[in-house]
Formats: C-alpha cells, structure tokens, sequence
C-alpha cells in the first residue's frame, strides 16, 4: 500500500528511479569486478594448514645453553592423521610464549621435517579461540531477534549476508589488482542495499537513507582520495603490509588504505542515515500539519545530538583499535608531534576525520531529502511506527 502512494508522488518517484539506478550500476559492478575462481595464489607464500589439539602437560625448564627459562608442552592431537597421538612442543623463552595450562585448546601445525633429520613433530600456532567467538555471536543473535523481533532476524541476515559480500568479492577483487577505490565503493553500495533494504524493506524512508548514504559514500572516497595523497599515506610499513606486498605484489597498498576509510565510514552512514529518515517519518505521523522546511528542521535537532555521540563513537573505535601501537611508541619515547607523523597513527587519524565529515554530510543530506519525499505523502501511507518497519508492514 505505503509503496504504490510512493510512487504518486513526483519526489517518490524521483527517489525511486535514482535509488533503482543505482543498483543496476552496483549490480553492474559487482558482475565486472567479481575476480575468477580460478585464481591461484602465489607459489612463494606457504600454506599453513592448523589443526585442534589440547594442552596435556606444561613445563618450564633451562634453554638450551642459556640461563633463561624455557617453556614446552604436551598436547593431545585432536585432528588430522595423528588424532588421538601425544606430541612435545617448544615454545621458547618464559618471556615471550603463551602462558599456557593443561586443558588449553590450541591450533597447531605439522612440522616438515626434512628426511634424516631428527625435529618435534608438531608447531605451536596459536590459542583455539573459535569456541568463545561462537557463543558470543549466539548470545548477539539471540538479543537482537529477542529485542528488534522480526526487524532483528533481517538484520541478522543483513550481517551475514554483508560479510559473505566482503569474504567472497571485496578481498579477491583486490587481490586480484582491480582498482581498489571503485571496488571498495561498489562494494560498500552493495553492502548498504542488503543492510538497508533487509532490514527496513522498500519504504520511504530505505530510498532517502541509501541516497544519503551514496552520496556521503562518494564524498568519502574522493575526501580519503586527496588525503591519502597529501599526506603520502602509501600503505608500506608494518609486518602486515610488507607481508601482503610479498604475498600478493599487483595490489595496491595506498588502495587498500583508502578502500578502509570508505568501508569504516559506511557503518556510522548507515546508522545515521536510516535515524534521519526515520526521525522524519516519526514527526511527520506526530503533526501531519508540518511542511518539508518544518520536518527537516525538527529532525536535524534530533541528527545534530545524535551526530556528537556517533562521531565520538568513531574517533573512540580507531583508538580503541590503535590503542597498543600507542602504547608502544609512547613507552619509545616517540614526541606527540612525531606520533601524529606516523604512519601507523596518521591513517587512523585522516581515516577518522574522513568519517567523521561523510557523516556530517550525511545527516543534513539525508534530512533534507526525507523531508521532500515525507511531505508529500498522505500521513495514512507511511509506515506505521515512523522507523519501526520491515518487511511485512508495506
């Protein structure tokens, strides 16, 4: 019902066949851009394949030749041909191993030891983790269905269906070489279609949120373009970048430093995006009496509180993730004007700020482009609670 008198109305329609442009050209994108299946890793990266195994016994004892204290262990392979087999494994000094107890679940790897050659059989790798992400994702799913209901349940599959985008096109495109800007933009459009249209359906306020949205996004990509450049951002440095230039030399590192800006900027646009419209709809069910100029000025009070509280939270979450380097060159006795010169800090850094302006951007756009469509609808067509909708509510 809402949609067919979305569609009366000339800003509806106008909304409607932007947002349907988009998607085709999104659609477009993901079809040219998907890399093959075919694609072969390069030959010089070894391949560690990690097996589940249980620490038996711990113990601490001289290294060899040296005062320090060493650590070694015994676990119980659980996997693989050796399944149910005793092995001995050296970690190394006390200092620098996992404190480790029997019980432990860890990851470990088959040594290969060349003919001869006398070497433990097993690696130590790393802590099994899989367990507790597991339940804590469990226990995420079951709150938000328990809270949001049906609306949560789309959301979950929103998430999921968003993470398989990034698993299955983003990473191989890039490392495929493909131009990492238009691949982290395309893919970001199509992960706000499956979050967007999932979770609140094909309503009037999903079209001004995804035009909202795609805008804010293409401000961020060209913001985070010219940043990168002036401050020479190239993405070298660190064992993570060097190690990915060895692995997969065609990819762009500068390209992937940029692709990260428009991907952390599309969660906060999201959020943003989809209040606004909703905080439109809202005031519009509350006085029906209300112009375009009035909604757009009663929801961009309500855009601007909650604007503060949503740039604090992205500024808190680069910290928060760049907290340990922090720690680390603060210990080094790095000066604060040579901490914001490095490149470690300095792409959080530009990262947040090109955020930060997409998302003051998004709320005034999103607002104003609510509010024309809003406007012009009868109050008994829009969804019933304001933000509440979903799926079976048309």
């Amino acid at each position: 019902m809402s949609r067919r008198l979305l569609l009366h109305t000339r800003p509806g329609r106008l909304m409607a066949g932007a947002v349907l442009v988009l998607f085709l050209a999104t659609l477009v994108g993901l079809v040219a851009l998907w890399a093959p299946d075919d694609r072969g890793g390069d030959p010089r990266v070894q391949r560690v394949t990690t097996l589940a195994a249980e620490v038996v016994s711990v113990r601490e004892e001289a290294c060899p030749g040296t005062r320090q204290a060493c650590r070694s262990i015994v676990a119980r392979v659980d996997e693989g041909p050796d399944r149910g087999e005793r092995t001995r494994i050296t970690l190394g000094p006390v200092e620098v191993t996992p404190d480790l107890d029997p019980g432990d679940g860890i990851r470990v790897s088959r040594a290969e030891i060349p003919e001869g050659a006398t070497a433990e059989a097993y690696a130590y790798v790393d802590r099994e983790r899989r367990g507790p992400q597991l339940w804590l994702a469990i226990v995420f799913a079951v709150l938000l269905v328990g809270m949001a209901r049906v609306q949560g349940l789309w959301a979950l599959l929103g998430f999921a269906a968003s993470l398989a985008l990034v698993v299955e096109f983003l990473v191989p495109a890039m490392l495929e070489g493909t131009a990492p800007l238009l691949v982290a933009l395309v893919g970001a459009l199509a992960v706000m279609f499956l979050t967007v249209l999932l979770t609140y359906g094909l309503a009037a306020q999903s079209l001004a949120a995804i035009l909202g949205i795609a805008a804010s996004l293409a401000v961020a990509a060209l913001l985070g373009q010219l940043l990168v450049d002036l401050t020479g951002l190239d993405g070298r440095g660190g064992d993570t970048a060097n190690a990915l230039a060895f692995a997969a030399g065609g990819v762009s590192l500068q390209g992937i430093v940029l692709a990260g800006m428009v991907l952390g900027a599309l969660g906060v646009l999201a959020d943003t995006a989809v209040t606004q419209a909703s905080a439109v709809l809202a005031l519009r069910r509350a006085n029906p009496d209300l112009t375009a100029r009035g909604l757009y000025a009663g929801a961009f009070s309500v855009g601007r509180d909650h604007l503060v509280a949503t740039t604090h939270t992205l500024v808190l979450a680069y910290v928060g993730a760049s907290l340990p380097l922090l720690l680390l060159l603060d210990a080094g006795g790095v000066s604060g004007a040579d901490l914001l010169n490095s490149p470690e800090i300095a792409e959080p850094v530009v990262a947040t700020l090109v955020g930060s302006i997409a998302l003051l951007l998004s709320v005034p756009l999103t607002t104003a482009l609510s509010s024309v469509l809003v406007a012009r609808m009868p109050v008994d067509a829009l969804p019933a609670g304001g933000g509440h909708h979903h799926h079976h509510a048309h």
